[in-house]
C-alpha cells in the first residue's frame, strides 16, 4: 500500500536586538558566563512588568512583507501557561489568537503565521544534575508555522535553509542551528492513497528540536519510514511529541501531543494590545526591504549569465555576492563598458576556488580581508593581458591576502610579469625534455597529456612567469623535430 507524507514545519528563530523580549537585560548570544544577563523581568518576579520590544515586533513585520504576508492591524500577547524548569515565569508570553503576520508564501509552501514570543532558559545536562541557564530566557523569538504542503524530507530541508538566508539578508537573525539561534519542529502524517482521491490525513507526529539542516532531513526520513511500517502491520500511529537521537540516527518518544486548551492561554494582562498603523515606526517599512535572496538569484543568472550552482554559492552570502559585483564593475570593461563573458568567468573561478580556498586556510570572513575589489579585479586583468601566468597569479593573490599588498607591486617586486621570448622559454623547455625521456617517448607514442607534463616542468623552473601557451607550442616544435 502507498502513503503520501505530509509535512508542516514551525521554525523558531532567535531576533538580534540589543534587548531581550520585554525587558533591558542585553540579548548576548555570545555570552559564556550563565545567568549574568538577567533582571527582575525575565526572570518572573513578583511586580514586575513586561514593556514591548518594538524593535522585535519591527523585524517580525519585514519578514512578513518579505514572505508576502498579511501584518494585522490588531495584535495582543498572551500567556501560554505550562511548567518546567527553563521556563521562571511558570508561563511564556507569546501569541495565540492574534499574530502579527497571517498567510504568505515561500518555496511555494504556504505559511499560516509568525508570531512573537519570548525564549525559554538554557538546560544543561550534567552526568547526576541538570543546571539552568536563564540568559537566554525572555529573548525574542520569531516562531513561523507553515501550512502542511511540504511532501518530502529534501523539500523541508530546502525550506528551512531558504528560511535562514532570508533571516540573514535582512538581518533580523543570524540563525545559527548550531548556536540554537534556529529550532525546526517537523509534523508529519502519512495519508493512505486510495484510487485518486486525495488522501485523508493521517495521525500528526510532532518531532521537535532538530538543530541541523541534515537532522531536518534524516529525522523526517526515519520518522516516514517508522509510520510506513506501523501502518503495513495494521496499527495505529500515536499522535505524540518525539525528540531526535543524533546518534541512534532515530526518533524516540517525549511525551502526549499537547493541544491549545492545555496550555490555557488567556491575554497577557500586563501588556497592551497594538494597533500596528498607529505606530509611526512601523510606517513605510517596504522600503526597509533589501534585494531578496530569491531576486538576487534571477538577476545574478540573467545580468551575469552564471549557472546555477555559481549563482548559488553568492546568493548564500550576501557579502561575497557583493564583493563580486564590485570585482566585475572595476574590472576593464570592453568598448561597450560592459563586462565580457571572459571577465565574469574567469573572475568567478578565481574567486569560488582560489579566494574562497585562502579565507578556508585561513580561516578568515570578507570583514577580515585585506584584498579589496579594485585589487582583485587589477589581478585579473593582468591574467586577461596576459602579463602573468595564472599560476603567478595565485602566488600573487597569497600575497594579497596574507599582506594587503597591491598586485602590481607584488609583481614588480617578485618578477612575476610573464615572459612570452623565446629566448627565455626554449633553454628551460629544452632542460625539460633532456631530463624526462619518458614523456617524451610517451609522447612519439601519441599520448598527448606528456606535454602537459612538460609544460609543468617548464613553468616550475621559470617559477610560473613563463607563457604557458608559448610554452606548449615551443615544447611541441622541439619535440616533432
Amino acid at each position: 500500500m502507498e502513503y503520501k507524507p505530509t509535512i508542516g514545519l514551525e521554525i523558531h528563530a532567535e531576533l538580534k536586538t540589543k534587548t531581550k523580549m520585554f525587558c533591558d537585560s542585553l540579548n548576548d548570544p555570545l555570552e559564556k558566563h550563565p545567568n549574568v544577563n538577567i533582571c527582575p523581568v525575565c526572570m518572573g518576579h513578583p511586580g514586575t512588568l513586561p514593556v514591548i520590544n518594538k524593535e522585535a515586533v519591527k523585524m517580525v513585520l519585514l519578514a512578513g512583507l518579505a514572505l508576502g504576508g498579511k501584518s494585522t492591524d490588531f495584535t495582543q500577547f498572551d500567556r501560554k501557561n505550562y511548567f518546567y524548569p527553563d521556563l521562571p515565569k511558570g508561563y511564556q508570553i507569546s501569541q495565540y489568537k492574534f499574530p502579527l503576520v497571517e498567510g504568505g508564501r515561500l518555496n511555494g509552501v504556504r505559511l499560516t503565521r509568525i508570531h512573537l514570543e519570548e525564549d525559554t532558559g538554557r538546560l544543561i545536562h550534567e552526568k547526576n544534575f541538570t543546571l539552568v541557564d536563564f540568559n537566554r530566557a525572555g529573548v525574542p523569538l520569531m516562531e513561523l508555522v507553515t501550512e502542511p504542503d511540504i511532501l518530502s524530507a529534501g523539500e523541508a530541508r530546502a525550506f528551512a535553509q531558504e528560511l535562514r538566508l532570508l533571516l540573514r539578508y535582512l538581518d533580523i537573525s543570524d540563525a545559527d542551528m548550531e548556536k540554537g539561534q534556529m529550532r525546526v519542529e517537523a509534523n508529519i502524517s502519512l495519508g493512505n492513497l486510495l484510487g485518486n482521491k486525495t488522501p485523508k490525513l493521517g495521525t500528526k507526529v510532532e518531532v521537535k528540536n532538530l538543530n541541523s539542516f541534515r537532522a531536518v532531513e534524516q529525522a523526517i526520513n526515519y520518522e516516514i519510514e517508522r509510520q510506513e511500517k506501523i501502518l503495513e502491520a495494521g496499527k495505529k500511529v500515536v499522535q505524540e511529541t518525539r525528540g531526535w537521537d543524533e546518534n541512534k540516527q532515530e526518533t524516540f518518544s517525549q511525551r502526549g501531543k499537547e493541544d491549545a486548551h492545555d496550555y490555557r492561554y488567556f491575554p497577557e494582562p500586563d501588556l497592551p494590545a497594538l494597533k500596528i498603523k498607529e505606530i509611526k515606526e512601523f510606517e513605510n517599512l517596504r522600503e526597509n526591504l533589501p534585494e531578496l535572496p530569491w531576486d538576487k538569484r534571477k538577476r545574478l543568472k540573467k545580468e551575469y549569465g552564471l549557472n546555477n550552482e555559481s549563482a548559488e554559492i553568492f546568493v548564500n552570502d550576501k557579502k561575497f555576492a557583493d564583493f563580486f559585483e564590485n570585482v566585475v564593475s572595476e574590472t576593464k570593461a570592453d568598448e561597450n563598458e560592459l563586462p565580457t563573458r571572459k571577465i565574469i568567468d574567469l573572475t568567478v573561478n578565481y574567486l569560488t576556488s582560489d579566494l574562497s580556498g585562502l579565507m578556508k586556510e585561513k580561516f578568515l570572513s570578507f570583514d577580515e580581508l585585506l584584498v579589496s575589489p579594485e585589487n582583485f579585479a587589477d589581478l585579473v586583468d593582468m591574467v586577461l593581458e596576459e602579463k602573468i601566468s595564472s599560476r603567478a597569479a595565485k602566488d600573487i593573490l597569497r600575497e594579497m591576502l596574507e599582506k594587503g599588498a597591491e598586485p602590481h607591486e607584488i609583481v614588480g617586486q617578485k618578477g612575476l610579469e610573464q615572459k612570452s621570448d623565446d629566448s627565455f622559454i626554449e633553454p628551460v623547455a629544452r632542460k625539460a625534455i633532456d631530463e624526462n625521456p619518458k614523456a617524451v617517448k610517451d609522447y612519439k607514442k601519441g599520448k598527448e597529456t606528456a606535454v602537459q607534463f612538460l609544460v609543468g616542468m617548464v613553468m616550475k623552473e621559470t617559477k610560473g612567469v613563463a607563457n604557458p601557451q608559448k610554452v606548449r607550442e615551443i615544447l611541441e616544435k622541439l619535440l616533432k623535430r
